[in-house]
């Protein structure tokens, strides 16, 4: 039985992502959370795993299994600083790829964000090109980067910036064409599907943008 490795299971994308995996009994989900909850599916093949993120040390032994989902992120202003943020969307990640590397796990595959790049001048996606970057650096038999474009689904938070952005996407979305399609809004469904269908490739491709998500959904 292949045993998931799942982190970040109680946000938009990795509920999307925990919710496909559970109707799947050929398989066992590892799912690590920061505290109890219950939006976690009761299931026998279910194992969730309450932990330190901060004390990553003293756990990281239990990341082992075959596939990690890593749908770990927060926002600016979420965060509260430049710093916080980082400490999520680069160090708990790029700690947790080192570990389950170290552990024997074959693939990793894990959200980014459209326009990455570690030579960026704007902090977040710089902040999310250094982890691309650094990840990459590690031994998975695969690796996989999901760059997707503005996120549509049900949030537990309002971000009156984002719903901004999603409206003036969506109005715009019919005119981008060719190399803007990757600038189309996603929903956080079709991302997790994506990344589920990229669990069983065996394709050499790294990184995947938005528009390719939508069609390997299909």
């Amino acid at each position: 039985m292949k045993n998931i490795l799942l982190f970040g299971g109680t946000g938009l994308i990795g509920g999307e992502v925990l919710r496909m995996l559970s109707e799947d009994n050929s398989i066992t989900i590892s799912a690590f959370l920061r505290r109890p909850t219950t939006l976690l599916k009761t299931s026998p093949y279910l194992i969730p795993h309450v932990v330190d993120f901060n004390r990553i040390e003293e756990w990281h032994n239990e990341i082992a299994g075959d596939v990690l989902f890593c749908c770990l992120g927060t926002t600016l202003r979420k965060a509260g600083s430049k710093e916080v943020f980082r400490q999520v969307d680069y160090e708990l990640v790029v700690k947790i790829a080192k570990a389950a590397s170290e552990n024997g796990v074959k693939k990793f595959i894990v959200i980014s964000s459209l326009g990455a790049d570690a030579s960026s001048a704007n902090f977040y996606l710089k902040t999310k090109g250094e982890m691309e970057r650094d990840v990459q650096q590690l031994s998975f038999q695969q690796i996989k980067i999901l760059r997707p474009s503005i996120l549509i689904g049900n949030r537990t938070e309002i971000r009156l910036g984002e719903k901004a952005g999603i409206l003036l996407a969506s109005v715009l979305s019919p005119l981008m064409l060719g190399r803007l399609k990757k600038y189309k809004p996603i929903s956080a469904t079709v991302v997790a599907k994506a990344m589920i269908m990229l669990s069983g490739s065996d394709s050499s491709q790294v990184i995947y943008e938005s528009n390719e998500l939508r069609m390997l959904s299909q």
